[in-house]
């Protein structure tokens, strides 16, 4: 959590659970996004506005190190556009789609996040991410879950069926990457529900201590979960990346199942 700092805009929206406040502050050069409570949902550098400034938006990257060409990235959930707007400037060869129900947060992503406006690389949708995934399967190589809210992830939402629809969204060779508080008292009850939607195929990366945990479900395992292989290929990423690739590497060993030789998937 950071100082909340100069408030420099707020609105108020009308959401499922009552009104919410959109709020954005600025302290030592960095603007922060914050959606009616005190926790930062997304942060920018305004020197480096395509950067990524959180560690946890940078772990949810580390689809780079298992998938070599995605070209289709479906992510739910906007906040102030960090992830969107960095693979639009850095990795034009990918399309990304963003469904976010919240207008007034597509709003501010843009005027005060310089998300850019939408192309033949960028779109983002005004809707229900959740019907967006029921309607359709087989969409997308990744996809990515940034939902919260005031109080957090919306626990009625992450239920299994959910976690079904997203893996039945993804293309053969497809993963997911989902955002989660390591503090919150379901975060168990996600992990399971995500290991049972993708037959066990879950690995977990902690970003902060305590904070963010990125959970990656796998549609089918990667073809070479080896350290040696994992380590080449994020040095490679890191030349051309602003994103401590090396190091998540290494943190994946902290709370998978591994070798010496290997990352292993649970049983």
């Amino acid at each position: 959590m950071r100082s909340f700092g100069r408030r420099i805009s707020r609105a108020v929206h009308k959401g499922m659970t009552g009104e919410e406040s959109v709020d954005v502050s600025e302290m030592d050069g960095v603007r922060s996004l914050y959606l009616g409570s005190e926790t930062v949902q997304s942060a920018m550098r305004v020197k480096v506005p395509d950067e990524l400034e959180l560690a946890y938006s940078r772990g949810m990257m580390m689809f780079l190190l298992f998938m070599k060409q995605p070209k289709e990235v479906l992510m739910i959930g906007l906040g102030g556009g960090s992830i969107p707007k960095y693979i639009h400037h850095f990795l034009p060869e990918m399309q990304t789609r963003v469904v976010e129900i919240n207008p007034r947060i597509i709003q501010v992503a843009r005027s005060h996040f310089y998300l850019p406006d939408d192309d033949d690389r960028l779109e983002v949708i005004e809707g229900d991410g959740v019907v967006y995934l029921q309607e359709n399967n087989g969409a997308a190589d990744v996809l990515l879950l940034d939902i919260f809210d005031s109080q957090g992830v919306p626990p009625e939402m992450y239920n299994q069926a959910f976690f079904d629809t997203c893996e039945a969204s993804l293309r053969l060779d497809g993963m997911m990457a989902v955002n989660l508080w390591g503090s919150d008292k379901n975060f168990d009850i996600y992990l399971q529900r995500i290991e049972q939607s993708f037959h066990g195929r879950v690995l977990v990366l902690r970003t902060g201590r305590p904070g963010n945990i990125v959970v990656f479900g796998f549609k089918r395992p990667p073809r070479d979960l080896r350290w040696s292989t994992l380590r080449v290929r994020a040095k490679a990423l890191q030349e051309h990346h602003k994103i401590e690739f090396l190091e998540f590497v290494e943190k994946l060993k902290d709370e998978n199942l591994s070798t010496t030789n290997r990352l292993l998937f649970e049983a």
